[in-house]
């Protein structure tokens, strides 16, 4: 998923993961460039910046030194690097919400401050840099099941992504006319700390270049057996791969490329130009030049014309809403013979052309629902269903229970290892009904749910609802697992009770 949970590292710890990287002129004025870094896939509420981690947008102008089956991206030595590191949380006053903190040392070496979340951003006193950071909808979209290539639903729906936003005057710091391409790549690294007595902290936890280079060309996931690099990869110097690395890298590389080239049946890369093209993404880092347009189609431009030996036209880079997937993997699969489209057209909420240039977070209740008719009495299935610390589903291996009646609690552990602990919030049996809320288990907030019994003929109805908010894991994984839960319970109640005629 562009580079979101992209190695073992990165899934461990969110907090470190980069997700995404943007690189585009600002809608708002064409003599300024913005830089988005995002990080902390399907964020939540309670997502904040580590405050033991620097994040890095980095810069470095770039020189065409080889066309066709030579094709070749030379980086300088001269970087322009943003590094911002952010504060633990500051208590509220009277009970408001906690506040966070940043600072971002631009490439000049001036320090900005900016408060996380504040709409507004911090910009510098003469107005050259402005900076934005907080919790925005992921832009990203992924319509593809990627393993079989088969069109899907966007699988980040109402997905949110931590996002820091650097947007600055082009000629003031990139300076032009000293050669108007350039590459960018973003990292999150350990803020050194004395050393310990044991061990040390790895160059850096993770960086994101162009899209899908981790996830879908280093780890293809068809091809089942080959090792995990992608925490090697990660450790990686932008700009400088490591020469001793380089051959493995590449030999994966042409493996993954070559299996995405057969995955439609029909071979449409030679191997000249696969080998180009792997050189090509071996120096991994997103291409945009100040001096042409950047839209939304122009991503991968400059690098697809260098490989067929002409000038590039357009700018390149990457916008918002720029549908890289499909692009990449038209490429990839069919050499651009005959465009892709997923499942999906656009992300959850497209970016806008204003500063920060990314949706407001996506925080809308989401709601899973399930029902059954049966052919039992209402009290009957009541009689089941309604003890709270009744184990009568059958993914539940274990059921305990602490206190009775409202304010109860229950620990529950699936079949599967899992261990949901809820409280009971309401009780009316005169009714049939209950509602309760998720204490842990599950990640997501706000998790409510209500299980109700009502009349329905000569029989009844059974309707299980949850309203929840996804928080650390994507809102379909989610909604995957409470929906199987629910669906499955209540099928259980039809083998028990018959379905009603």
């Amino acid at each position: 998923m562009s580079d979101h949970v992209d190695g073992p590292r990165s899934i461990g710890d969110p907090s470190i993961d980069m997700t995404d990287l943007f690189a585009f002129t600002s809608p708002e004025n064409p003599g300024r460039t913005v830089l988005i870094a995002d990080v902390f896939p399907s964020a939540g509420v309670s997502a904040m910046f580590s405050n033991v981690v620097n994040h890095a947008i980095v810069v470095r102008r770039i020189e065409v030194a080889g066309l066709g089956e030579a094709a070749k991206f030379k980086p300088g030595d001269q970087e322009y690097r943003f590094n911002c590191k952010f504060s633990a949380l500051e208590r509220g006053a009277d009970g408001s919400k906690p506040t966070q903190r940043g600072t971002c040392t631009l490439p000049g070496g001036q320090e900005l401050s900016f408060v996380v979340g504040d709409e507004k951003g911090a910009s510098t006193p003469d107005g050259t840099f402005r900076i934005f950071a907080g919790l925005r909808s992921d832009p990203f979209y992924l319509a593809w099941l990627v393993a079989i290539l088969k069109k899907f639903p966007n699988l980040l729906q109402n997905d949110n992504v931590l996002s820091i936003v650097i947007e600055f005057d082009t000629q003031k710091v990139l300076d032009p006319a000293k050669g108007s391409l350039f590459g960018v790549i973003a990292e999150t690294s350990a803020i050194p700390q004395p050393r310990g007595l044991i061990g040390h902290e790895p160059p850096r936890f993770d960086w994101v270049g162009r899209p899908e280079q981790t996830n879908m060309r280093l780890n293809n996931p068809a091809m089942e057996h080959a090792d995990d690099v992608r925490d090697l990869w990660n450790q990686m110097t932008p700009f400088a791969l490591a020469e001793e690395f380089r051959p493995l890298f590449q030999k994966r590389l042409i493996d993954s490329l070559t299996n995405w080239d057969m995955r439609d049946g029909k071979a449409d890369w030679t191997a000249a130009d696969l080998n180009a093209a792997v050189n090509v993404y071996l120096d991994d880092f997103i291409l945009f030049d100040v001096s042409k347009p950047i839209t939304d189609t122009s991503y991968f431009e400059i690098e697809k014309a260098t490989l067929h030996g002409k000038p590039y036209q357009t700018g390149g880079g990457r916008t918002v809403n720029a549908n890289v997937i499909d692009i990449m993997l038209t490429w990839m699969v069919n050499n651009d013979r005959e465009f892709l489209q997923g499942g999906a057209t656009q992300a959850t909420k497209p970016g806008t052309n204003t500063f920060p240039y990314l949706a407001s977070p996506n925080t809308q209740i989401q709601t899973a629902v399930e029902s059954v008719d049966l052919a039992a009495s209402p009290d009957k299935v009541w009689a089941l269903i309604g003890d709270f610390g009744g184990a009568w589903q059958p993914l539940i291996a274990n059921i305990t229970t602490v206190g009775t009646g409202v304010g109860q609690i229950r620990t529950v552990e699936t079949i599967d290892g899992k261990r949901i602990v809820e409280r009971l919030d309401a009780m009316d049996s005169s009714q049939r009904s209950y509602s309760y809320s998720m204490l842990s288990g599950i990640q997501a907030t706000d998790y409510v749910g209500t299980l109700n019994v009502s009349p329905k003929g000569s029989g009844s109805a059974v309707e299980w609802k949850v309203q929840y908010w996804a928080d650390g894991q994507p809102d379909i994984i989610v909604k995957t697992v409470v929906t199987t839960l629910l669906k499955t319970s209540l099928e259980s109640l039809t083998k028990r009770f018959g379905a009603a005629k």
